[in-house]
Order: structure tokens, then C-alpha cells, then sequence
């Protein structure tokens, strides 16, 4: 299923909220669509090494990513974190529902740090007009955009965004991984749901070798301790147990 994040273009000093689709799918292949320009068109290189430096990495399958309104022209490196997040969501290494509650823009470096943007206090204000919670930006941007009452902002590394918008699936795993230790503690077994969120199930699978991981059906990025990609036995990937969430 394609992902959605939502950026945003500033004319002058207006801004028009950007919806950003990303589809993962077989074959390889990046491709930018919805007239782009060329700096939109570099991302690929620059999201690509932020996500291997940030812990994450690039799907290596055919990823489309579709800017819309496709018939505004798309200028600047402000959609590289709005791109790499939706790539995140669409490959399964981030799990969130608040993707639609904030606007997302910032300038990606190789290292997974994000850079300043320009236009900031318009894109804040058409967002707040919109509906929109809050918005994910560099921390150079923080002051400019503050300036918009209720309106949250900020954000520093590609990771720091992800832990914003992503929190219920981190305390979920602490959650798991900790009913796990007691109960193979106390009773050496383990009960077979392990914990509950909304739209996540996880529970217990026994694959009789060592470590421990979690894989999301869909996803194809570690949780834990290893890597399991999608169609590859657990076996494989050296894991023990395995918590499967649905």
C-alpha cells in the first residue's frame, strides 16, 4: 500500500500543502514524478546514504514517489525528508499513524541530519489553516515557525523524526521484549500473545535458534537485534524467537 506524507511548496509568501505518495514495489528503480526539478530528482542520492547512516536503509526495489498536485511545479531539496519518511513507512521500518497530523520538510545531509529550509513561517501558517497538528523541520527553522500559535515544530536527524512520529511502536516492542524476559524467567515459556496496540497484534513464534527479533508482515527492516526480510525464512536471519505483529 503507498505511503503519505505531506509536505509543502511556497510561492512568494504563500504555501500550498504537498501530498507525497510512495510505492514500493518488485523490480528496482527510483523514480520522481508530479514535475520535479533536478534537486527533487537528486534526492534519491542524498536519502539514500542519510538512511544507511541513520541506522535504516533503502529498499532495493522500485520505489515511485508522486507529488501532488502533479501540476505544480516542485523546486528545492525541502521534500528529501518527506520522501525518505514516506519510504521509511512504505518499506515497514517505521510504524505510524500520525503521518497525516504534520507537515514534514527538511533538506537531507549524508549523515542524516537535516538542513535548513527556506519559507518556513508561510508553509507553518497554511498548515495550521489546513488542520494540520504540527510540523517536522530543521532546528534552524524552529524559531521562524514558532510564531504560529498551537502549532508544534521541529525536529533535528532523520531518527529524531521517526521517534516523533512513531512512539506507540517503540513502546509496544519495550513492552514485548519485557512480558518476554519475565515470563522466560519465571516460568521458562511464554504466553502466545505477547501485547496488544491499536491496529497490532504480537504474539510468540519459536524458530529454535538464537537471537530475538521482531518482524512486521510487510516490512523488511530490523526491530531488534537482525535483520528479516520480507520472504525469508526467520531461520535464516538468526533468530530465536520471533515476535510477529498483524
Amino acid at each position: 500500500m503507498p505511503s503519505k506524507t505531506f509536505g509543502s511548496a511556497v510561492f512568494g509568501i504563500e504555501a500550498i500543502t504537498i501530498t507525497i505518495e510512495v510505492n514500493i514495489s518488485g523490480g528496482l528503480n527510483y523514480f520522481v514524478v508530479g514535475l520535479p526539478d533536478n534537486a527533487v530528482k537528486e534526492s534519491m542520492l542524498r536519502i539514500e546514504s542519510a538512511l544507511n547512516n541513520s541506522v535504516f536503509h533503502m529498499p532495493r526495489q522500485r520505489i515511485i514517489v508522486n507529488l501532488a498536485p502533479a501540476d505544480i511545479r516542485k523546486e528545492g531539496s525541502a521534500y528529501d525528508l518527506p520522501i525518505a519518511i514516506g519510504i521509511l513507512d512504505a518499506s515497514g521500518q517505521i510504524f505510524s499513524t500520525k503521518l497525516d497530523k504534520y507537515l514534514i520538510l527538511g533538506e537531507l545531509s549524508l549523515d542524516g541530519g537535516i538542513q535548513a529550509i527556506k519559507g518556513a513561517l508561510p508553509i507553518a501558517i497554511q498548515g495550521k489553516r489546513d488542520g494540520f497538528k504540527g510540523m517536522l523541520l530543521p532546528k534552524e527553522n524552529a524559531r521562524e515557525a514558532a510564531i504560529v500559535d498551537d502549532f508544534e515544530v521541529s525536529t533535528e536527524t532523520i531518527q529524531a523524526a521517526k521517534h516523533q512520529l512513531s512512539p506507540e511502536l517503540k513502546e509496544a516492542i519495550q513492552t514485548a521484549y519485557n512480558n518476554i524476559y519475565k515470563f522466560h524467567k519465571a516460568q521458562k515459556q511464554f504466553p502466545e500473545k505477547i501485547e496488544t496496540m491499536p491496529g497490532v497484534t504480537c504474539w510468540r513464534k519459536s524458530v529454535g535458534i538464537e537471537k530475538v527479533g521482531i518482524y512486521i508482515p510487510g516490512g523488511t527492516a530490523p526491530l531488534f537485534s537482525t535483520v528479516l526480510m520480507l520472504g525469508i525464512p526467520a531461520q535464516l536471519a538468526g533468530c530465536k524467537e520471533v515476535i510477529l505483529c498483524s
